[in-house]
């Protein structure tokens, strides 16, 4: 290709494999990287996180100039007993990530949790609060970035919490089917947060992509971890009220006529959850000039993507 006279040629366009593809938030990923350059979309079948050898090989099959790691062992109660699978795919994985990225100059793109905090503070949490995290998955998380670090890549690290996708099973959909079948539900109240929705992750996550790979400068400065969240906060009961309040406003018919707030200890879990999830997320707006929405702005969507007649 010739390039127009008096202009630089442009800089062919990186590889970017993308792993965790046929999750919620790698479903989204395949649409917001597409316009960035080639992508290799890898679902489980191709990229296991708990088998290493076969991940390195791919790795080295593959050559990406980008790594994107989507992929992650999140059933969190079940890791309470699956602790060696759980460091596996969400340390051990991510540790062979970073050094292959380090050896190869690639930038490794990789997604942490609200879970390594012990949700004990009364503020938002930012980049510089201390981890501290109560469960195997938030351990096996925080092993995962504190790994990426200690490697010397080039990376971005996004912590992000509460995360749904009109694809796929999520809290919210549980709340309209259950809605739809009991006149009263349970929810917990004293746990709060901020419903992320894998759109929104993605397309922040390719802007951020875009700027590092498109100025080398401004990727000196920019590379580390980052906070990434929608705006405001609620608890799962008051993301429950507004799900079936919306719903009803879009015709729904519910059977539900009483939504009971209830505590952390009335619905115990094998895996103890942060009371407070809520990420301080100005670092990252500040340094890439994103605006983050309400969280209440995509959940809307959402519903209406999902209950609206057509």
């Amino acid at each position: 290709m010739n390039a127009t006279p008096g202009t630089a040629a442009p800089s062919p366009a990186p590889r970017i494999l993308l792993l965790g593809a046929d999750g919620q938030l790698g479903w989204e990923l395949r649409r917001a990287l597409l316009p960035l350059g080639e992508v290799v979309a890898c679902g489980r079948a191709e990229a296991d996180l708990g088998e290493l050898d076969a991940l390195r090989a791919l790795l080295d099959r593959w050559q990406p100039q980008v790594v994107v790691n989507a992929a992650a062992y999140t059933a969190v109660d079940r890791a309470e007993q699956e602790v060696a699978l759980a460091q596996r795919v969400n340390a051990e994985a991510p540790a062979l990530l970073a050094r292959w990225a380090a050896a190869h100059d690639a930038w490794l793109l990789h997604y942490s949790t609200d879970y390594v905090f012990d949700g004990t503070s009364d503020a938002p949490y930012d980049e510089t609060c201390t981890p501290n995290p109560q469960s195997v998955y938030g351990r096996s998380k925080l092993a995962g970035e504190l790994a990426i670090t200690a490697s010397g890549c080039r990376h971005l690290t996004l912590r992000t919490s509460w995360v749904y996708a009109a694809r796929g099973g999520n809290f919210a959909r549980t709340m309209l089917k259950l809605g739809r079948e009991r006149e009263q539900l349970r929810v917990v109240a004293d746990q709060v947060g901020a419903p992320t929705a894998a759109e929104l992750i993605a397309d922040v996550s390719a802007l951020a992509l875009h700027r590092v790979l498109a100025d080398a400068d401004f990727a000196v400065q920019a590379g580390g971890l980052y906070h990434l969240s929608a705006a405001g906060a609620t608890s799962w009961h008051g993301y429950a009220q507004y799900v079936l309040e919306q719903a009803r406003a879009l015709g729904v018919e519910l059977r539900c006529r009483e939504l009971t707030p209830i505590t952390t200890a009335e619905y115990p879990l094998p895996a103890p959850r942060p009371a407070n999830s809520r990420l301080d997320c100005a670092r990252l707006q500040q340094r890439f000039g994103v605006c983050l929405p309400d969280w209440r702005v995509q959940v809307r969507r959402m519903l209406t993507e999902l209950l609206a007649p057509r």
